[in-house]
């Protein structure tokens, strides 16, 4: 049974930290990145990391959020400093199982992050 479980997500007051983790098991596939939603709006790429190690940053959060993963653990990390208002959304963790010819994509139930004074 396919499983990703993401957590710590929460209430933060703006400037303020989180760090969220995924934690994927039950499938090979690899936690490649950190997507975000808001309501009304599409879900967007935060942050992304390759099986290599090399990460990608959506301008917003460039400098203020870290992507890592403990490949023995399959756990990916989301560092979050600096929180804004604007960074208020759910979490979701995608995880991908590269197969010839094929992608397998798997999302995790989403983590909710509040900024807010």
């Amino acid at each position: 049974q396919v499983q990703l479980v993401e957590s710590g997500g929460g209430l933060v007051q703006p400037g303020g930290s989180l760090r969220l983790s995924c934690v994927v098991s039950g499938t090979s596939a690899k936690p490649t990145g950190w997507y975000r939603q808001t309501p009304g709006k599409q879900r967007e790429l935060v942050a992304s990391i390759t099986i290599g190690g090399s990460t990608t940053y959506a301008d917003p959060v460039k400098g203020r959020f870290t992507i890592s993963r403990d490949n023995a653990k399959n756990t990916m990390y989301l560092q979050m400093n600096t929180l804004r208002p604007e960074d208020t959304a759910v979490y979701y963790c995608r995880a991908a199982d590269v197969r010839p010819g094929m992608i397998l994509n798997y999302w995790g139930q989403g983590t909710q992050v509040t900024v807010s004074s």
